[in-house]
């Protein structure tokens, strides 16, 4: 590097847009020194220069201004991450927006109320619901705002955060219940910081038995110590009694209803078994409203 173009891109501690796709590896030396002479003549940001130009995409700014701003997100086609997971990705939209209401309420009514509540279980009546989606896109938003984020698929006869997340499903949750697995299984999710993902792993032929082992609530103990939010998703409670028994090893849950699709006298008997099982039910989400 030139001791002109060393002046002139600030170094990664201050956080410059042209200093940080060049330590990505995203914009060439030779591209920078492009841009900063075409900005220089016509009065243009750093961006708008490098697109102008065509050495850079507006992903490769939305990337940059993550970076920027301490606001971890991702680019299409650059991750195993689903795109249906719109808070990976962006941009700011209705249902991010949404999704950051629910972050907040959830902070007040459920991981402020005491220093040890800090696991949450998404539970629904039915499938396809958007319970996982749901539960995946929460734990994003979480750890963007900076919080230990830790999204378990405590699902274990349909998983889907595997799916959802690029990653294998063979060492997950029923491999640790059974003492057949170590926290190794716990996965760090690449460019999103402060987000672990904990799959279900091998479909195991006594689900709601490990669920129910003392094994349960102290792995989430165990979890717990180094996550500021543990979010659990589970299967629809119309095809087992996983769900109620994983809320009640959480303390709380958070019901997912799909428009036009559950039925109330299903929601009120999910809720009642809920409360029967000893959990507090923090809130309800009308899904696809």
């Amino acid at each position: 590097m030139t001791a002109s173009i060393q002046d002139a891109i600030p170094q990664r501690s201050e956080r410059s847009i042209g200093a940080i796709l060049v330590q990505e590896g995203r914009l060439s030396i030779e591209d920078a020194e492009k841009v900063l002479r075409v900005q220089r003549e016509e009065g243009l940001q750093f961006g708008t220069a490098a697109i102008q130009i065509g050495v850079l995409t507006e992903a490769d700014i939305e990337f940059a201004l993550s970076q920027q701003f301490n606001y971890p997100c991702l680019n299409r086609g650059e991750s195993g991450v689903s795109g249906a997971l719109v808070a990976a990705y962006g941009p700011p939209g209705p249902q991010l927006e949404a999704l950051r209401t629910l972050r907040t309420q959830l902070l007040l009514r459920c991981f402020n109320a005491t220093p040890d509540q800090n696991a949450l279980a998404i539970v629904s009546g039915n499938r396809e619901e958007g319970r996982s989606i749901l539960a995946a896109n929460l734990a994003i938003v979480f750890s963007q705002l900076g919080e230990n984020t830790l999204l378990i698929d405590a699902d274990m006869r349909h998983p889907r955060q595997h799916q959802l997340f690029g990653l294998e499903n063979r060492n997950g949750l029923s491999a640790m219940l059974s003492g057949r697995s170590s926290r190794d299984a716990v996965k760090r999710i690449p460019g999103l910081s402060n987000l672990s993902v904990l799959v279900s792993g091998i479909t195991p032929p006594n689900p709601l038995e490990l669920l129910s082992r003392s094994a349960f609530p102290e792995l989430l103990r165990d979890l717990g110590k180094e996550s500021d939010v543990i979010l659990i998703d589970t299967p629809a409670s119309s095809d087992c009694a996983d769900a109620q028994t994983v809320a009640a090893r959480a303390g709380s849950a958070l019901i997912v209803v799909r428009n036009n699709r559950a039925r109330m006298r299903s929601v009120r008997n999910l809720a009642q078994g809920i409360a029967d099982a000893g959990a507090a039910i923090v809130g309800a989400v009308l899904n696809e409203f």
